[in-house]
């Protein structure tokens, strides 16, 4: 006879329950006089992932873009704009509950901000600025390994152990 799972144990669940512009901001401080330079812009684009708990199982997560974009020197337009979500995440193991947040929750928020930055951006009459895909996962890993470097460097003489954020030792 296999065994019955108890039924206190309840199966991972995971969901978005919402997503919505949580703040977006354009300035052209040079116009107008900047819009008649011939020249072609260079674009520095910074991204930034958030996140707080709400509850015990709501979470949310915020992707946050500033697209700086500039022509000698002057800013021809900024555009900050931050892309946010409440997620559900009940019964999920703890180690897999930060890389969730980290990887998964960003990378389903993006389209929704590159879509929001790119309307702005066209309604300045300008072209629109069509953000590239970014690999979360690749980010977050870097986070880990700075967050990493950075407690080996508090703690030189260490376990050698990896301690999450938020984590308890005894």
């Amino acid at each position: 006879m296999a065994e019955q799972p108890n039924s206190q144990e309840k199966a991972p669940s995971f969901s978005m329950q919402r997503t919505y512009l949580k703040d977006l901001s354009l300035e052209m401080p040079n116009a107008p006089a900047i819009l008649l330079e011939q020249e072609g812009p260079t674009v520095e684009v910074q991204l930034n992932v958030g996140g707080q708990r709400l509850a015990e199982t709501i979470f949310e997560t915020s992707v946050t873009a500033t697209v700086t974009t500039r022509i000698n020197d002057k800013v021809l337009y900024l555009v900050e704009a931050t892309q946010a979500g409440i997620f559900e995440a009940a019964n999920i193991p703890a180690e897999q509950l930060d890389p969730l947040l980290g990887i998964v929750c960003p990378t389903m928020l993006y389209p929704y901000l590159r879509a929001n930055v790119a309307d702005a951006i066209t309604r300045t009459s300008l072209p629109a600025l069509h953000l590239a895909e970014v690999n979360f996962q690749a980010l977050y890993e870097q986070r880990i390994a700075e967050l990493q470097k950075q407690q080996q460097q508090e703690q030189p003489s260490g376990s050698g152990l990896y301690v999450p954020p938020g984590a308890k030792t005894n």
